[in-house]
Formats: structure tokens, C-alpha cells, sequence
């Protein structure tokens, strides 16, 4: 049974870089061929699929975030992290990392979940 736990700050300056890591278990980022990656949800708003690292390592993101979203891992730790450049406020969210056994964004085919972590943009 694969868990994931995402770990970070809760408040994030505008104009900052937002950071997040997940922790996975019972499973390797880098050998099981599933798909890590960061979905969010804003107030009122739905899932918002933000991008994916696969199990070889390469990664590719959301085209309306691509320009300030990276996510890379850490194989030593088992984990994966995402970084958001310049948040403002819209930023504001619930930050879930998941892992599916398939390249997909849609989050109904995510097979694993971590608890998800509130992050919020204020100064």
C-alpha cells in the first residue's frame, strides 16, 4: 500500500516561491512504474492537476502553470517535491501530491492520496 504525506510551509509570502515535498512509502519513486504528482484545489474551485514526474524522472506540467511550476525528486528519500514561483493569492489552496498507474491529470484515475496540505498566500 503506497501513502504519500506532504510536508511544508502553510503561508507563503506573494511574489514568493511556494515549496512542498511529499514523502512517499511502500513504494519507490523511482523503480514502481507509477506517476508522482501535484494536484491542488482552491476555495470554491475543483481539482487542478499542476504536473507529474514519472518514474523515469522526466516531468511535465499543466500548460496555464508550466511557466512557474518545477517538480523534481529525491530517490534517496523517496520523495517528490514541487516549487511555485511567484504565488499571489490565487495561489491559495489545498496542495495534494498522488500517484497513479497511469499517465493521466484527470483525478479519478489516481490511485493514492496523501491527506493534503492547506496553503495560504497573504502578506
Amino acid at each position: 500500500q503506497v501513502q504519500l504525506q506532504e510536508s511544508g510551509p502553510g503561508l507563503v509570502k506573494p511574489s514568493q516561491t511556494l515549496s512542498l515535498t511529499c514523502s512517499v512509502s511502500g513504494g519507490s519513486i523511482s523503480t514502481d512504474n507509477y506517476y508522482w504528482s501535484w494536484i491542488r484545489q482552491s476555495p470554491g474551485k475543483g481539482l487542478e492537476w499542476m504536473g507529474t514526474i514519472r518514474y523515469s524522472g522526466s516531468s511535465y506540467y499543466s500548460p496555464s502553470l508550466k511557466s512557474r511550476t518545477s517538480i523534481s525528486r529525491d530517490t534517496s528519500k523517496n520523495q517528490f517535491a514541487l516549487q511555485l514561483t511567484s504565488v499571489t493569492p490565487e495561489d491559495t489552496a489545498v496542495y495534494y501530491c498522488a500517484a497513479a498507474g497511469v499517465e493521466t491529470m484527470y483525478e479519478d484515475e489516481y490511485d493514492y492520496w496523501g491527506q493534503g496540505t492547506q496553503v495560504t498566500v497573504s502578506s
